[in-house]
């Protein structure tokens, strides 16, 4: 099996695009499996779509390097290639004096070769110097080789190549002119999730043109030479078969709800759950032992949330019998009272206010303040979810405001969860989050809550 990274000199670097490009066209030549680095959503919907499996996320903030290597090798089963998208520019962090967060510990626990992208607009020979700064900022990072992206033209192109293949000794494999078609279709939290795009005007045709520049602008033979080859092996056996599946969880999974690390689908039959995806927007609330309604986007199915009744009585109505339920961000939203949109969100006239699940009293209001963080906290042992230290991330536009008596189940110590750093809001067996939890790195957390499923039968 090859394996290598794509990361970027920086934020908008383009190697998103490329590395969703590379996925479709690898596919051509073998079995692709994807990987990202960060706990990110969106990235991952489009990197699984074109390589037709789940792609996994990789971040040493809220993973172990026992748990990433386990991670890579499950993912990697049955896999001829695999490719693994870094985040931000290749040595951005949680931290500005170690790599905690980075894709560069990722190529480092994974000992992966990288492909840099770099970003060449009004540059030429300073492109050299930007790849040497990266080189010699860490040595034990393997810099194979670098894909130019915004060239204007062929001399743009021979002199920073010239300069780059000179000056660092690695091949330049790519240049990829500036052209619009290069953009994807942006939103608030940034790229629309695949699975909402897909099908919508010309959303797969633009993917298309994508990928067909990409493969006109990268040499993919000389990619796959810089790769690393070999089979992955880890300690850590992650997802060990249940004795059998004595519960079943009910996910919600739709257009409203939809990010999930793959993972959690492992996870759960692995702690004897059978898994059941529902929609809140569509469906009425299927029998469980427990459910799990993730994040995503509801504040823009507030009309069909609200109209679907059934389902947020039903789901209240399971809340107060004392089933368990885990909500993380849009779901936490869910579970309030009320989703009020501003007057001028998104070009608004008017404000909009729906009905939700009324589970916990207060509201949600789009926007507020942005809020993106790394989360580490603590949570209460009588909590749907056990006591443990925990890591994972926040990341909203929304502001929620719960009632004064509300009981919290988590305290951080970093980032701000509902309100002034308490998170993860109780009632009976019902925990909603605005912190989204990573299931192998919070694994005992989820085995606590499918143990409380279990014992609730």
């Amino acid at each position: 099996m090859k394996s290598l990274l794509i990361t970027g000199d920086r934020s908008g670097s383009g190697k998103t695009s490329i590395t969703l490009a590379l996925a479709a066209l690898l596919k051509k030549r073998g079995t692709v499996q994807t990987f990202k680095v960060g706990m990110d959503y969106i990235d991952p919907s489009y990197l699984a779509a074109v390589s037709g499996r789940p792609c996994r996320n990789l971040d040493n903030f809220a993973l172990g390097d026992g748990q990433i290597r386990g991670i890579f090798a499950h993912g990697c089963k049955g896999a001829d290639i695999a490719l693994v998208e870094g985040v931000r520019g290749l040595y951005e962090g949680a931290e500005a004096l170690d790599d905690t967060g980075s894709t560069a510990a990722i190529a480092k626990v994974l000992d992966l070769p990288v492909v840099l992208v770099v970003s060449a607009q009004s540059i030429t020979r300073s492109a050299a110097a930007i790849v040497k700064g990266f080189q010699a900022f860490d040595p034990d990072i393997r810099i194979a080789g670098i894909i130019l992206n915004q060239v204007k033209g062929g001399s743009h192109r021979e002199k920073a190549t010239r300069a780059i293949e000179h000056y660092c000794g690695v091949p330049v494999i790519g240049a990829i002119p500036r052209m619009e078609e290069m953009q994807l279709a942006m939103r608030h939290l940034g790229l629309v999730p695949y699975r909402e795009g897909a099908g919508c005007g010309d959303f797969d045709e633009r993917i298309r043109t994508i990928t067909g520049i990409i493969g006109d602008h990268v040499d993919i033979d000389r990619l796959l030479a810089l790769a690393k080859e070999g089979t992955p092996s880890a300690r850590d056996t992650l997802f060990e078969p249940a004795p059998e599946q004595d519960i079943r969880i009910a996910v919600a999974y739709d257009e409203a709800f939809n990010f999930y690390y793959a993972d959690l689908f492992d996870l759960l039959p692995a702690l004897g759950a059978t898994v059941e995806q529902f929609s809140p927007v569509h469906d009425r609330l299927p029998e469980s032992d427990g459910y799990i309604i993730g994040g995503g986007y509801p504040e823009l199915f507030v009309p069909e949330l609200e109209r679907n009744d059934r389902m947020r009585e039903a789901i209240h109505d399971v809340s107060r019998n004392g089933t368990p339920v885990y909500a993380e961000c849009g779901g936490l939203m869910y579970l309030t009272d009320r989703m009020v949109l501003k007057e001028g969100w998104q070009g608004r006239k008017t404000e909009l206010s729906g009905e939700m699940c009324g589970i916990f009293k207060g509201e949600t209001v789009m926007p507020a303040k942005r809020v993106v963080s790394y989360v580490e906290g603590t949570s209460s042992k009588d909590s749907p979810v056990g006591a443990a230290r925990f890591r994972g991330h926040e990341f909203h536009y929304s502001g929620v405001t719960l009632d004064p008596s509300t009981k919290y189940a988590y305290r951080l110590s970093r980032g701000i969860g509902i309100h002034d750093t308490l998170d993860g809001a109780v009632r009976d067996n019902t925990l909603g989050s605005y912190t989204h939890l990573h299931p192998v790195g919070s694994s005992e957390m989820f085995r606590h809550f499918t143990d409380l499923c279990r014992s609730r039968r």
